[in-house]
């Protein structure tokens, strides 16, 4: 690829302008992604979540209308203030650090580009979740009942971590911690791995009248592949995160819940939701990782002393950052 795309998602220059842009450029794709996909993302947890015995919803479809219909179009967004207010930092935390684990690195191979993802999916875990704990939370509350009549446990994402916290310490605050450590590790190195493969074999170059096209189908295809190579264990994330709403817990550990869940449910558990999180991965990854990609595709060229006053210590970084083939 050309030198200027394979450079785009290592660390620019860190001069305050450029720090303000690139996080203005995650806020605006981070907030786009959570309007777009939140809808699915409750489908999601509610067909995972949802009872074998008695279910409310016979398949994704269904729970749309049906969510709709009982609860009205703004069901479907209960808890979007959790991942609207942690998704900034998510993205802030797991850009930066891939592109600062490539750069230690030093060499931009397909094996090094899955370690830096990785290590950026560990790292951001500590916002991950007690965020989608709150998420969870909010979206599981008032199921299937009628808006006039839904009893409101949790005012918003920060009572219910508030109450959670008051009633179960730190240790409820951090519930789900190391399932979702499981899925976003390897997750984020797929992501990383899998969009670094396809911008290679897509030939993204600058001139390239079909860049933006490209990019958006690799930055999909990557959200897809990383949630099939994590998606049990996100099944069982969901359930350990819901359990004990209503004051009733099912589930002691990691272990208790994947054999509860396969003895009653089969290994097709395992599969509950996909179906929408596939709908929602491939155009908020799209968006999310043209995003950045682009921002900093135009941005760098232009950075300079005309325009924002680098630290003098760290004016040679981008001649001496390794080429990335991102």
């Amino acid at each position: 690829m050309g030198q200027r795309l394979r450079s785009t998602l290592t660390p620019i220059s860190p001069s305050t302008c450029a720090s303000s842009r690139v996080d203005s450029s995650l806020a605006w794709s981070g907030a786009a992604g959570v309007l777009v996909g939140h809808p699915f993302d409750t489908v999601k947890v509610r067909l995972q979540v949802q009872s074998v015995d008695k279910p409310l919803y016979r398949g994704t479809f269904h729970c749309f209308q049906s969510i709709i219909r009982q609860e009205s179009v703004f069901g479907l967004y209960k808890g979007i203030g959790s991942p609207m207010m942690g998704l900034t930092f998510i993205n802030a935390i797991v850009f930066g650090v891939q592109g600062n684990a490539m750069r230690r690195l030093g060499e931009d191979t397909p094996m090094n580009q899955f370690l830096a993802g990785a290590a950026a999916g560990a790292i951001q875990c500590v916002i991950c979740c007690p965020m989608e704990l709150a998420k969870t939370r909010m979206q599981m509350q008032g199921t299937g009942e009628k808006k006039s009549s839904s009893r409101k446990v949790y005012k918003n994402s920060l009572d219910c971590l508030a109450r959670i916290y008051q009633r179960e310490g730190l240790r409820g605050v951090n519930r789900g911690m190391v399932t979702t450590l499981i899925r976003e590790t390897p997750g984020f190195g797929v992501y990383f791995l899998a969009y670094d493969l396809l911008t290679r074999s897509l030939g993204c170059e600058p001139e390239d009248p079909y860049m933006i096209p490209k990019l958006l189908f690799a930055g999909g295809m990557s959200g897809i592949a990383s949630w099939l190579s994590t998606y049990p264990v996100d099944v069982i994330k969901s359930r350990l995160q819901a359990d004990g709403v209503g004051g009733k817990y099912q589930y002691s550990s990691i272990m208790d819940c994947t054999r509860k869940s396969i003895e009653r449910e089969g290994w097709r558990v395992f599969t509950r939701g996909l179906t929408s999180t596939l709908l929602r991965a491939f155009p908020v990854n799209a968006a999310t990782f043209a995003t950045v990609t682009l921002f900093l595709l135009y941005v760098r060229p232009d950075e300079g002393p005309k325009d924002c006053e680098a630290a003098p210590h760290h004016a040679p970084l981008q001649q001496q950052a390794q080429p990335s083939s991102l």
